[in-house]
């Protein structure tokens, strides 16, 4: 029999318990039993949804995030958060966030940035030469406990000790590989007590597998294995988001009891490992995507697997490709999609189901699963032949498209001349990202709108209300740059996805980004087309109210696609440079309304980079020309700038310095100016905003610290060439927060200036 498992299952729920449940408990508006007979619920319900699997997860459901779980287990959170009063639970939410419910001050939170190459934030473990790993199992043992109750058929999840280290950073020139020797031991008891509990199987998440490593981490990689195979279970090694390649003797040779690899993104290798694979050892194949949404091909997959399972017999186990975190939970949610398009897509529940079909075909035949096999079959037919997926108006206007239209008129410092005379800004000039609170009045005046109880008059004047109040706040703070506030929008991908042709949208497809924080991706299902204008209407009405400069807001096109589940019927860069002349055409309408400034956020770009740098010059080829050919047909006097957020950008400088924006805005505060140090070795010509306000946290930074932060950043950018702004959107922050943190914001810019 095919044994069948999965890596993870969505933790946020359906309808978004879990983020009601968090911002309930941080509010005080509800207690930690509250907060935790809400996660029990979930988990219990999560494991019911799963238990058709001969294997489900244990350990994947966290409260806020897997890496900071990891880190709590192994007693690796930093002091000030453990220092100050309060539980665990206190202390591993200042960690996450830089307070917990009833917390008076603050503490730095962790340095955040994403996992690998998804939307989904981690928190950064910290390392110093003097850490020391102190093993707190609590956390998956009472949730293994809870899996007994449930009988299920348990396989705990763990984050492996080297990519534990790869994913973490030192605070100081320690060398985290140094830290190894000492980690073992606690993986190893860790190993030993789960056993003691009658556990069989661990799956140990080593994906750094899938990147590029030198000589030390394969070493440690050999170093760790060898030493945790004389622990009382079985490890599933498990690696994801790409092929193995160099690494795949490896990890072959590696001594575990089996073996998990990404067939979706690695079709090739599935047959080299089985000829390599020891014959004591379990192959775990990926054969359903972990990480979009349309439906499994049943029969094609069937095709190779067949072979593979007459050669394997039991040693064949199936999964989805990766943790089914990046997806939403269930497809039977949603009855407002359309019926065509709703039948070619799979979410969480549903692919757990093509994986029974998959298993069912290779234990019974294909005669048994006969029927699932045509329904799926009609749904693929029915997408490759819709005429809604392709036109060829769209093909031709893209085919038309020349290297010449990413081209400014001018090289920056000419372009800066005549937009520092144009707009007159002070020195240290202050902006915004974009958005503003989201209050609950915007938000239910965008569901009565939906809902049709308020009409387009209606809805366009309260919107407009807001629009103002936001003006008027902006004024009254002092900045020098303002925003509209984004009071129409939902959401940075959504909003633009609803006006353009090819997109198609959920009413409950959420997918956690971070913590509390859930995103609803909008579907890309076919060529896209823009057929009016998407935003000028609401920033020339922002413009009417001040004589202060604003930036229109756009979503670029990078973003667009990677923050969309995307077609896998073309390649990407094709989708990327239909919405890239789509943006295009709102920039220049933008700038003919008489729009001077214009913001075009990418804030998903290093998410799209493939994991291996061989592979690197292709996306940013393809990326930045898109990002150019939407940006680059204004005039020298209209100024650019992009947004770009929680990555690590020193690696890809030149391919930023490529896109050519006036001025770049980035995050910065919560790794304290680190990355401006790359910028200046780079000698990075143009505009910086480095960020001075951390928003995914309630602390409200003092005028002291953001004038120490900027301090730092002109050590390495001149003066001259830098903004102040926070490091990203204000959608989350309650006006309460906002209010004081850019009034010490502004002050501290006044501050720089006399300085």
């Amino acid at each position: 029999m095919v044994t069948t498992h999965n890596l993870g299952f969505p933790r946020i729920g359906a309808k978004r318990e879990l983020k009601s449940a968090l911002e309930g408990f941080w509010k005080g508006e509800t207690d930690a039993q509250s907060l935790q007979d809400t996660g029990r619920a979930l988990r219990r319900h999560n494991w019911q949804t799963q238990q058709q699997l001969t294997w489900s997860p244990v350990g994947d459901f966290s409260l806020y995030d897997q890496v900071l779980d990891m880190s709590a287990t192994l007693g690796n959170l930093p002091q000030r958060a453990i220092e100050a009063p309060g539980s665990e639970l206190d202390a591993y939410f200042r960690v996450a966030r830089g307070r917990s419910a009833g917390d008076i001050d603050g503490v730095s939170a962790g340095e955040m940035t994403k996992w690998f190459d998804t939307n989904y934030h981690y928190i950064v473990p910290e390392f110093h030469a003097g850490t020391r790993f102190r093993l707190n199992p609590q956390r998956l043992l009472s949730q293994l406990a809870e899996a007994r109750e449930n009988a299920v058929a348990a396989k705990p999840v763990l984050i492996g000790p080297v990519t534990y280290l790869w994913l973490g950073k030192a605070k100081d020139d320690s060398d985290p590989l140094e830290l190894l020797e000492q980690l073992l031991p606690v993986y190893a008891e860790l190993l030993r007590q789960l056993s003691a509990e009658g556990v069989e199987w661990v799956q140990i998440d080593e994906p750094i597998l899938v990147t590029e490593l030198d000589a030390r981490w394969c070493h440690a990689l050999s170093l760790s294995y060898h030493q945790l195979k004389a622990c009382p279970v079985k490890l599933l090694l498990s690696s994801y988001f790409g092929p193995l390649g160099e690494n795949l003797r490896l990890a072959c040779d590696l001594p575990v009891a089996g073996l998990h690899l990404d067939a979706i993104c690695a079709p090739q290798e599935p047959l080299r490992v089985a000829d390599w694979l020891p014959g004591h050892k379990v192959l775990s194949l990926g054969v359903i995507n972990g990480r979009n949404i349309w439906k499994t091909d049943l029969a094609a997959t069937l095709d190779w697997l067949e072979p593979l399972h007459r050669k394997l017999g039991e040693r064949l186990w199936l999964a989805p490709s990766c943790s089914l975190l990046h997806v939403p939970v269930d497809l039977d949610n949603e009855t407002r999609l359309d019926p065509q398009i709703h039948s070619w897509l799979a979410f969480a529940r549903q692919k757990l189901d093509e994986l029974a079909v998959l298993a069912q075909g290779l234990d019974q035949g294909r005669a048994a699963v006969a029927e699932a096999l045509a329904d799926n079959q009609a749904a693929l037919q029915s997408r490759r032949h819709s005429q809604r997926v392709t036109h060829p108006a769209v093909r031709d206007a893209v085919d038309q498209l020349t290297p010449e239209l990413g081209q400014r008129r001018s090289a920056y410092p000419q372009r800066a001349a005549l937009q520092a005379q144009q707009l007159q800004l002070p020195r240290f000039p202050t902006t915004t990202i974009g958005s503003f609170p989201q209050t609950t009045a915007i938000r239910q005046t965008r569901l009565k709108y939906r809902k049709g109880t308020l009409d387009e008059t209606q809805y366009q004047a309260r919107v407009k209300q807001e629009i103002a109040h936001c003006i008027e706040e902006q004024e009254a703070l002092g900045l020098d740059v303002l925003v509209h506030g984004e009071a129409e929008r939902n959401d940075m991908v959504e909003y633009f996805g609803e006006q353009l042709q090819g997109y198609t949208f959920s009413q409950f497809g959420w997918v956690q980004s971070y913590g509390s924080r859930c995103v609803k991706p909008p579907v890309l299902y076919g060529d896209i087309t823009r057929t009016r204008p998407m935003t000028v209407d609401w920033i020339c009405f922002a413009q009417s109210l001040t004589d202060k400069p604003l930036k229109g807001m756009l979503t670029g096109p990078v973003t667009l696609l990677n923050w969309s589940f995307v077609r896998d019927d073309q390649p990407r860069q094709a989708s990327c440079r239909q919405l890239a002349l789509a943006i295009r055409q709102e920039v220049l309408d933008l700038e003919q309304a008489g729009v001077g400034i214009i913001q075009i956020d990418e804030a998903a770009l290093r998410e799209g980079l493939p994991l291996r740098r061989s592979d690197w010059p292709q996306y940013l080829g393809w990326a930045i020309e898109a990002f150019r050919l939407a940006a680059n047909g204004v005039s020298d006097q209209t100024q650019i700038h992009t947004h770009m957020c929680y990555s690590n950008f020193n690696d890809i400088l030149p391919a930023i310095a490529a896109m050519d924006a006036d001025v770049i805005t980035i995050e910065t505060s919560r790794s304290d100016m680190e990355l401006l140090g790359a910028f200046e070795d780079f000698q990075y010509p143009n505009d910086i905003g480095p960020g001075v306000y951390d928003i995914h946290s309630p602390n409200i930074p003092s005028p002291e610290q953001i004038v120490a932060l900027m301090e730092k950043a002109a050590e390495h950018i001149p003066p001259q060439r830098l903004w102040i702004n926070p490091d990203c959107g204000l959608k989350t922050r309650s006006w309460d927060e906002v209010r004081p943190a850019l009034q010490n914001m502004v002050a501290a810019a006044r501050r720089l200036r006399e300085a």
